[in-house]
């Protein structure tokens, strides 16, 4: 299994320096310490303790193996050693310039010939893809295809049309239904 204690050999053994102890406290303490770091200081508290790595993986729920893996991690490089490792991937290739503009393209401009902004429309005026403009509204909760104004139409007869449909909710000739369909809900 590669634990040490597990094997039957003995584990490293940890000792702190009181900076070390004090700075592992507070991430246990802060509101703002991500879960999986506090663990990990609440891990390296208990082995400081002498505890086993089968007592300190009791104590918190957590397997031997995490427990193992973060007391080596602390040895080999202390609290560095608590943060993770950088993920695998290539480095982002828009910047905060770019996004930055497609959020304010999306909100403040319309395209021509259009009422709205198509994701593909903006990743070809924006010089980026089509997945990478949606990834951007998505994050920022833009749904341009979804227009929260009223719109006035633009028929010539749409002011007789409008009385005549709010005459048959109004005064409905008798026996007759009336229904109503409606297209575009933003109309």
């Amino acid at each position: 299994m590669g634990n040490s204690e597990m094997m039957g050999r003995p584990v490293t053994k940890i000792e702190l320096s009181d900076d070390e102890e004090t700075t592992l406290q507070a991430l246990i303490r802060r509101r703002k310490t991500g879960q999986g770091i506090a663990k990990r200081a609440q891990i390296v508290l208990l082995c400081a303790q002498g505890n086993s790595n089968k007592a300190v993986a009791a104590k918190l729920g957590v397997s031997q193996q995490m427990v193992c893996k973060w007391r080596r991690r602390f040895v080999e490089r202390r609290l560095d050693g608590l943060h993770d490792e950088p993920r695998p991937g290539g480095p982002r290739e828009i910047s905060d310039a770019e996004v930055e503009a497609v959020v304010v393209r999306t909100l403040e401009s319309k395209p021509r010939n259009a009422t709205h902004w198509s994701s593909r429309e903006m990743a070809r005026v924006s010089g980026i893809s089509t997945s990478s403009v949606q990834r951007i509204w998505r994050a920022f909760g833009l749904q341009p295809h979804r227009v929260e104004t009223f719109k006035l139409s633009k028929d010539p007869l749409f002011i007789e049309k409008v009385r005549d449909i709010v005459g048959l909710y109004l005064s409905p000739p008798e026996r007759a239904i009336v229904l109503s369909v409606d297209e575009k809900s933003q109309i």
